[in-house]
């Protein structure tokens, strides 16, 4: 027997309709890539995305074509969203930080019909193009008047909208239609794709929007710092849009000094980003004396967040940290952190320890972690295994079967993270698989180790790296920026690390460098360490020993 519901399908194109109809005057605020700053409502964005639709319609985007952004976090890019997986199309943000090689391969290997560019990026479209013959139209995000001569022969946006009528009417269509399409970072191989649905897309914004996640309202300013291109922003977009928060889009200012200035001027109360950045604004928020002028909530996730980064922005800043894990495969969100009742009679140390977790299993989503022979481990806090994750908003396949199947008996993703789970439903990450350093037939943690360096007032940044060596297998190399204007040397960096990890935890070295590699969404970028420092063992033996002796 079957309920006797209406059944109507979870479409993208549904959050904007709702946002125009109950939050019509709710403003987008967006700085701009031409400079300056735009501001306009759902309403606006809503009657300008139907528009839109018209327009990439009228350039050939009709059911599943691909429609390409190279884009920062601004009003057009936004409309896009809505606009492309509205008509049944799908929304492939690219992420410019990338490779141009890797640009390239990613616009022929999805197909895409059309490219809309942000200014910032003409050099990099210029470059493209003669690599990339199947894009049929290239369009520059931006209005007549600041068309460059380098984009003359590309299509202007601002005329292609402005062409159009607004009395676009939504179609209906299958709920499991293709919206979005996002490619992982690549960093081993070449990028793969993640083809979301609509239906993912929705439960995921339900999802994120709950309390203990995101909890987006219509009282809310919600400043996504991650990039639009990065997994959908995590998501905001949408999740804005259903709740009606004001959205404030920070566009190529995403320094400190520029991200302060909108968090002051436009009392932000949510945002979200990885550590990087935050690092970045917490140095101007202290450069400066100032605090953020409103009670403020943000999800860190991307990377670890270190425990000196979480308690720096909440006791400095009165700012509540929400650590999270995820991966484009997930949508992104697979886990938050936030506490539960049980958690405010704890000592601010047993806190501490929760908190530094990755956060708490969304409903909608289940973990499981397993040894090599992918036995099920115990979830005790305490035993690590092999990650594994499957749910409404996981990916099952690659676009284009690339990588073969991929999922585990049960229908299993194997995330390629090393973690824990307890009987709360928290995890902790404790390693990549690739980055955990196995020594004399241990494992050590290079997140544990780089988290405890970042405890040291004078260090800036912390990466760690497993090197090979003779008796041991592998051994901890430990690579530090240090803040500017303070002194540090190795052994007073390894007599910190003494007093905090197990003795054979001591990385063998440790290397002072201006700056850590990231990848191109802001993750600490180990294959070019592990380049880079290669053979430091080999050409300086007297450090490498088992020893700790930096």
């Amino acid at each position: 027997m079957h309920g006797l519901m209406m059944n109507q399908p979870l479409l993208i194109s549904s959050l904007i309709r709702h946002a125009d109809t109950c939050h019509s005057d709710t403003e987008i605020v967006s700085r701009l890539t031409e400079g300056g700053i735009h501001r306009y409502t759902y309403r606006d964005a809503h009657r300008r995305s139907r528009q839109c639709a018209r327009a990439l319609l009228r350039l050939g985007a009709t059911d599943g074509a691909r429609v390409a952004t190279l884009a920062w976090n601004n009003f057009r890019h936004f409309e896009i969203y809505f606009a492309a997986s509205g008509i049944g199309a799908v929304c492939h943000t690219i992420n410019p930080r990338l490779f141009p090689e890797q640009i390239a391969y990613i616009i022929n290997h999805a197909g895409d019909h059309v490219v809309l560019f942000d200014l910032t990026f003409l050099k990099l479209v210029e470059a493209l193009r003669p690599h990339c013959p199947g894009v049929r139209h290239w369009v520059a995000l931006t209005d007549r008047a600041h068309m460059p001569a380098g984009a003359a022969s590309c299509l202007c946006y601002e005329e292609l909208v402005a062409a159009e009528s607004d009395d676009y009417e939504w179609p209906d269509f299958d709920e499991e239609t293709a919206a979005s399409l996002c490619y992982t970072s690549g960093t081993t191989g070449n990028p793969k794709g993640v083809l979301f649905s609509h239906r993912s897309t929705l439960l995921h914004a339900f999802a994120i929007n709950l309390p203990d996640v995101m909890g987006l309202s219509a009282r809310d300013t919600a400043l996504p710092v991650v990039p639009m291109f990065h997994v959908n922003a995590w998501g905001m977009p949408y999740a804005a849009a259903m709740a009606g928060a004001k959205l404030v889009l920070p566009g190529p200012g995403l320094d400190g000094a520029s991200l302060c200035e909108l968090y002051q001027a436009e009392r932000v109360t949510f945002s979200a980003g990885v550590p990087t950045l935050w690092l970045n604004t917490l140095a101007h928020l202290r450069e400066k004396g100032i605090r953020l002028p409103l009670p403020h909530r943000t999800i860190i996730g991307g990377a670890a967040a270190s425990p000196a980064l979480i308690h720096a922005l909440e006791s400095e800043q009165g700012i509540e940290v929400r650590h999270a894990w995820g991966m484009t495969e997930t949508s992104p969100a697979g886990t938050v952190n936030t506490f539960k009742g049980k958690h405010a009679a704890m000592s601010a140390e047993e806190r501490a320890a929760v908190h530094a977790k990755q956060g708490r299993i969304l409903p909608g989503v289940e973990l499981r972690i397993t040894d090599d022979e992918d036995r099920e481990l115990p979830r005790d806090g305490t035993a690590f295994g092999n990650l594994l994750v499957r749910g409404h908003w996981v990916c099952r396949e690659y676009f284009k079967g690339e990588g073969g199947s991929i999922l585990r008996p049960g229908g299993w993703f194997p995330t390629g993270d090393v973690a824990t789970l307890d009987a709360d439903g928290y995890m902790r990450i404790v390693d990549r698989t690739k980055d955990i350093i196995k020594s004399g037939g241990e494992w050590i943690s290079s997140v544990d180790l780089e988290n405890t360096a970042l405890g040291h007032p004078a260090v800036g940044g912390a990466a760690v790296i497993g090197l090979p060596h003779e008796r041991w297998g592998e051994r901890p190399l430990l690579v530090v920026v240090r803040r500017p204007g303070q002194e540090l040397t190795a052994e007073q960096m390894l007599d910190f690390l003494r007093e905090k990890v197990a003795k054979w935890w001591l990385p063998d070295a440790v290397v002072f460098a201006d700056a850590i590699p990231l990848t191109a969404t802001g993750k600490i970028y180990k294959l070019k360490l592990r380049e880079t420092y290669a053979d430091y063992f080999a050409k300086n033996p007297g450090t490498s020993g088992h020893t700790g002796a930096g």
